[in-house]
């Protein structure tokens, strides 16, 4: 049985039952306490807690899920997945235990045929929480399973909560019994590979606060009402269903495994090295194609450094199995949307985008490691010349943060040039770095607020706050909620830094790229608070940030919100521009070229696309031609609701990687463009103005960024730009169409000087060389010469000098030291004759110690290296200690 085929009868037998079903959320989570959803239940979490009413009280779902904690086992062994969807149904108060375990026994043990999985019941085994008789009694009295095959368990086995507040309650967990070849006799207590768990029943009742560990935390009350949480691996039971010993051999994982196979040249099962691999490159590329598909996108923090660390994972163990050719990723990209693309049709539909993004992530990853294995060379030469045995963990961090070098990729090469690596060290940095990413985007979101708070908030405000905007710039309203640094307070007065929220609001809260209006919230009482920002940290929350600018605002006071109509006129401008500028790159370079982000200011906006490389300027000035040509004809632009399907069947562009519900806003420009868009707009396209393209540029891996500027900001633009050309046209004494061509002849003219200037400058250095030979001092019986080189000699002429004056010493032992300060910063050369190495003297040695005087470093082979420092006015110390080495030696 197909996975997609267990995901069906999973559905269709919960929603024969009265079950609505849901879509699976997405992978980027709404709670912001979470990258990514770990859980099936997580997008159902505020109906537990009762944050907001559930669409209907029994719901089934196959959810898809990420979990990185374990990512290191991934591959090492059978059971570690990044990867994994949950099906599962959910009664928010409505049935419970008694209605739910049967649900479970009867879809496991029905007959294929009757749409069921057909296990045999003696196979199944049941555990249940030590204390649960009820969940005892209804096993055993009114489904049927011998005592004997129902066991108690604790706290660590069979107690459910998320590992943070919230929900929590026993869990009743059903095993299936593989056989004795896999393990010892006795039910899941005994053996846990014998008897493998398929399926966890929560009976959710409890609100959870402090969460310690898996075994201890606090119980604060009970939820608004009993809940069902069920939850069944997809890939567990596919493996199950479909005969195979683990989740990799089930058919949406072991596709791609294969074509990984296929493409390297190996085959699965002859070597547990080769094997390892293949289960990463498998597991990994899946997931980093569901995420691609999600929107997220490769990044240095948050859940784009997640991806970034999974596709590179993925390139690294392909090239353990000899694949180092380019193009790869793309190959397996392919094999994994053909596995999960009948599960999921938007991967199908958006194949071109995810290929963009990952191709655009191998390539910058394979260049990645021919600078980072440069780089690692230099610092594995310079722990051995210090005579240290190990990598320092700053300098593993650097290739990592830098660089973006894999750590296990540090560790392998260190070990083959028999050093350890600082792992400690590494660890820590990376550990502060992630925090310090994670605590950033958090503080944007939430303003640095406990969840708890928030919730609080969204239900003063009633569940949620009525947004207005599209069609008011003013409303009165209720003060439902105030907060001061972070706490709940019922009063607030003037110079106060506070977070408003009120029941119904007029200000757009930042999203979708378009950012959060501004303006006042006056009080009846004669207060006045100035919006600077606005937040929506929970979905359905907005919350308004700034301070009390007059009087003492209260909770429950009657408010009078107005916006900045000015401000909101020009980001509504620019929202639209962005909306036609995107039609326009997709009608110049296809469907592929799809939004990746932008940012909707006043009077300018910015629009990232996915693109697999620059785009030319004729490309730029065409799409800019044909959007202010549509301006000119003045289209409508109208905006209506309307259900996903209805969109998409209209042809709505439907933005990649977006969350969207059944129901969905629509803004059209006319014809011309159609998109899903929850933001402000112009009535009309007129209302532009003018659109100037400024340029584009690389903001990562595959994406390109495109700045514009709109309405008077533009024409404010193209006047200055008109007056610069004007006043350079009359400096180069020519005409303004002429002026490209003159000054391209004078920027010719002037490298050309330049070139010359090099090539006298590098003859008057090495003029000398000769002298500086005959002028060579007997030090100890070696020819040394010690030149400190005229101040702005280049690093590159330098050398040369040493070089000369070597070659020209060559049958002595001699050391040529040459020192300069090019561009305000010492530089020294250093280069050694055969019989000066003889006696032990070495070029990497000697410009370490000259190095250290200038207080900087540098290395290089026994005949000829090079450093560099910081102090200028230490050259002629450099220059002694060196002399006083070679007399040493």
């Amino acid at each position: 049985m197909e996975s997609a085929e267990v995901a069906r009868r999973f559905l269709k037998y919960f929603e024969q039952r009265g079950h609505t079903v849901m879509p699976s959320a997405s992978l980027i989570a709404e709670d912001p306490t979470l990258l990514l959803v770990p859980a099936g239940m997580v997008p159902f979490k505020p109906y537990f807690l009762g944050q907001r009413t559930p669409p209907a009280p029994r719901m089934t779902s196959a959810q898809k899920c990420v979990r990185t904690p374990d990512i290191e086992e991934v591959g090492k062994t059978t059971r570690h997945a990044t990867f994994f969807q949950m099906l599962g149904n959910f009664s928010l108060g409505d049935y419970f235990k008694e209605q739910a375990i049967p649900f479970a026994w009867e879809l496991l043990t029905a007959p294929v045929a009757d749409g069921g999985f057909g296990f045999p019941e003696e196979k199944l085994w049941v555990t249940v929480y030590h204390d649960d008789d009820e969940a005892h009694d209804i096993w055993h009295t009114k489904v049927g399973v011998p005592e004997g095959r129902i066991q108690r368990r604790g706290l660590a086995d069979n107690y459910w909560h998320m590992g943070v507040p919230g929900p929590g309650g026993p869990c009743s967990e059903i095993y299936y019994d593989r056989g004795p070849e896999y393990g010892d006799e006795g039910g899941p207590v005994a053996d846990e590979d014998r008897y493998l768990e398929v399926w966890n029943l929560v009976f959710m009742q409890k609100q959870l606060g402090a969460v310690r560990s898996k075994v201890d935390f606090d119980v604060t009350g009970d939820l608004p009402a009993k809940n069902i949480d069920t939850g069944m691996g997809l890939e567990r039971m596919a493996a199950i269903l479909q005969g195979v010993d683990n989740i990799y051999e089930t058919d949406t994982l072991w596709k791609v495994l294969e074509r990984a196979a296929e493409l390297t040249g190996t085959r699965y099962g002859r070597d547990l090295r080769n094997d390892v691999s293949l289960r990463v490159v498998a597991d990994h590329v899946r997931s980093g194609t569901m995420m691609v598909a999600d929107g997220i996108r490769p990044g240095n923090e948050g859940r784009g450094y997640v991806l970034r660390r999974i596709l590179r994972r993925s390139i690294r163990n392909l090239r353990l199995l000899g694949g180092q050719e380019a193009g790869l990723m793309h190959e397996l990209t392919a094999a994994a949307i053909s596995a999960m693309g009948e599960q999921y049709t938007d991967l199908v539909r958006t194949a071109a985008n995810i290929h963009t993004v990952i191709d655009a992530e191998e390539e910058s990853f394979l260049q990645t490691l021919r600078t980072g294995t440069a780089i690692f060379d230099t610092a594995a030469a310079e722990a051995k010349r210090s005579g240290g045995a190990a990598l320092a963990g700053d300098q593993a961090f650097k290739l990592h943060d830098t660089y973006g070098f894999p750590i296990d990729l540090t560790l392998e090469m260190a070990q083959e040039q028999g050093l350890e690596v600082d792992e400690a060290g590494f660890r820590r940095l990376m550990k502060e770095q992630r925090d310090r990413a994670k605590k950033d985007a958090q503080d944007k979101k939430t303003g640095n607020l406990d969840v708890s708070v928030l919730d609080e908030l969204l239900n003063a405000s009633g569940g949620k706050v009525d947004f207005i905007g599209y069609n008011n710039v003013v409303a009165e309203a209720r003060l439902a909620g105030l907060l001061v640094n972070g706490a709940n307070v019922q009063a607030a007065g003037e110079g106060a830094e506070v977070e408003v929220v009120l029941d119904r609001t007029p200000f757009y809260a930042e999203g979708g790229g378009q950012l959060a209006d501004q303006g006042l919230i006056k009080l009846g009482n004669g207060a006045v608070v100035v919006v600077e920002d606005v937040q929506s940290p929970l979905p359905g929350l907005v919350v308004h940030r700034g301070r009390v600018r007059q009087g003492e605002v209260q909770v429950g006071d009657t408010a009078y919100a107005e916006i900045d109509v000015e401000r909101r006129r020009a980001i509504s401008r620019s929202h639209s521009a962005t909306h036609m500028v995107h039609a326009g790159f997709r009608r110049a370079l296809g469907e592929s070229a799809a939004q990746a982000g932008s940012e909707n200011s006043p009077g300018r906006f910015r629009f990232d696309f996915t693109a697999a490389g620059a785009v030319p300027i004729s490309v730029l000035r065409d799409v800019e031609d044909e959007v202010n040509e549509v301006l000119i004809n003045d289209l409508d632009v109208r905006a209506f609701h309307t259900s996903i399907d209805e969109a998409r069947a209209m042809g709505a562009l439907a933005l990649f990687g977006e969350k969207y519900g059944d129901e969905v806003r629509v803004v059209e420009i006319g014809d011309y463009s159609r998109e899903l868009c929850g933001g402000t707009h112009v009535a009309s396209s007129g209302q532009l103005g003018l659109v100037k393209v400024l340029g584009e540029s690389s903001i990562g891996a595959g994406v390109r960024r495109v700045e514009a500027l709109v309405g008077i900001d533009a024409f404010r633009f193209l006047a200055k730009e008109n007056v610069l050309v004007a006043q350079l046209a009359e400096q180069m004494k020519t005409r303004k169409e002429e002026l490209p061509e003159r000054v391209a002849g004078v920027v010719s003219r002037l490298r050309e000087a330049e070139r010359e200037l090099e090539r006298l400058r590098s003859q008057q250095v090495l003029a000398i060389a000769a002298s500086l030979a005959d002028g060579a001092k007997d030090v100890g019986g070696v020819a040394f010469v010690g030149h400190r080189a005229p101040d702005g000699t280049g690093a590159d002429d330098l050398r040369k000098l040493a070089v000369d004056v070597r070659g020209r010493l060559q049958a002595r032992p001699a050391v040529v030291m040459v020192a300069g300060a090019p561009k305000d910063r010492p530089v020294v050369v250093i280069a050694v004759t055969e019989g000066a190495r003889e006696r032990g003297l070495k070029a990497g040695k000697l410009v370490g110690l000259a190095a250290k005087t200038l207080g900087g470093g540098g290395g290089g082979k026994d005949d000829l290296a090079q450093g560099g420092g910081a102090d200028a006015g230490a050259i002629g110390d450099a220059l002694a200690a060196v002399e006083r080495a070679v007399g040493a030696a």
